[in-house]
């Protein structure tokens, strides 16, 4: 620290006390805050697992595609899964008529599929491995990603048994509602945290067809009615 320093740090603090004002006292105190303290603490730069995701994000989304519960009347029994791929909407059951309904991405026009599997495990902040078919349709995709705020798999992932797909977060919240993935289904990471926090593994997961049948256990297919926001 410099002499000039000290003693122009000194003169502003006699200042502040010597000042009849609020507002000269408030510009000597800016003079002496803006100097470039002797070993002031740098701040911090969490670590990604310390990060809440999805705080960041805001509403920009749809009001359709934000979370909420609403009606949706099925015999699923609850903790069921239900992914409605043409409508771009997952549903996790809670039983008595109601659900909580996400906004998804989906797999793009040839990548989309259907049927009744169940999550096998579940990770936070998963690396990635890109599968062979997709690296021979993408040979410049790297063979592995570590977990982390850049990795497309985003905070979460909940993986679907006897499949190559996953229910994950996304670092490209802007996809959501969209038909864009290899077939994954996606959330943006708010969601995916909130998702994952209820969900267990062995939980059924029930992918519907094109047209929104599902043989298994009937839903109602008319638009669900929307109850409230779910934070």
């Amino acid at each position: 620290m410099s002499k000039w320093f000290a003693s122009a740090s000194l003169a502003a603090l006699i200042a502040v006390s010597a000042l009849p004002t609020s507002a000269q006292a408030q510009s000597a105190l800016a003079f002496f805050n803006s100097q470039p303290l002797f070993g002031r603490v740098p701040p911090q730069i969490a670590s990604p697992q310390s990060v809440a995701p999805g705080d960041e994000e805001t509403d920009d989304l749809p009001a359709r595609l934000q979370r909420q519960v609403v009606d949706y009347p099925s015999r699923d029994p609850p903790g069921t899964i239900i992914v409605d791929t043409p409508h771009t909407y997952l549903y996790y059951i809670l039983g008595s008529g109601k659900a909580i309904r996400y906004g998804i991405g989906v797999g793009r026009e040839g990548f989309t599929w259907s049927g009744v599997k169940a999550i096998a495990r579940k990770a936070e902040w998963p690396d990635w491995y890109p599968p062979p078919e997709m690296i021979g349709r993408q040979p410049y995709l790297p063979r592995m990603m570590a977990g982390g705020p850049g990795n497309p798999l985003g905070a979460r992932a909940l993986y679907i048994g006897g499949t190559e797909y996953r229910i994950h977060g996304t670092n490209a919240p802007s996809t959501i509602g969209k038909h864009v993935s290899s077939g994954c289904i996606r959330l943006r990471n708010a969601d995916i945290i909130d998702l994952f926090n209820r969900v267990q593994v062995g939980a059924k997961v029930v992918v519907l067809q094109q047209n929104g049948a599902h043989d298994e256990a009937r839903v109602s297919q008319r638009t669900p009615t929307s109850l409230y926001r779910v934070r």
